[in-house]
Order: C-alpha cells, then sequence, then structure tokens
C-alpha cells in the first residue's frame, strides 16, 4: 500500500475520509495531517475499536479508493 498517496493529497482525501469516519472533527483531519498511525489513533478514539480492526477497515477503505 502506498500511503504517500494519501499524505500528498490530504486536502483532497480527508473529504473521503470523513464520509467514511463522521465521527472524526475537522479538528481530527487538521492533526492527523495524512498520517496513517494518526488516523488509525483517532478512529479507534471515536468508535472504541480494536488496532487490528481499526487497520483493517483503513486497509479496506484505501483498496476502494479510485486511485487503485
Amino acid at each position: 500500500m502506498d500511503w504517500n498517496r494519501v499524505e500528498g493529497n490530504w486536502k483532497q482525501v480527508s473529504g473521503k475520509v470523513k464520509e467514511q469516519w463522521g465521527k472524526l472533527t475537522d479538528d481530527d483531519l487538521t492533526q492527523i495531517n495524512g498520517k496513517r498511525e494518526q488516523l488509525e489513533g483517532k478512529i479507534q478514539e471515536r468508535y472504541g475499536k480494536a488496532k487490528d480492526d481499526v487497520r483493517k477497515d483503513v486497509d479496506t477503505w484505501y483498496d476502494r479508493q479510485t486511485w487503485n
């Protein structure tokens, strides 16, 4: 997985992230700034999910995006 694509286009990608994980705030998205570990941590925090489950969810979301 090439997460650099997400980091480099974070302003555009953050809208898609918010569609998928609506509990993330604009402040969360600003803090995350395209960093995968930060994204996973905030999803865990907001949704109360296990780290491995969040990692799988992010992988699934990434694989569904049109840049692949």
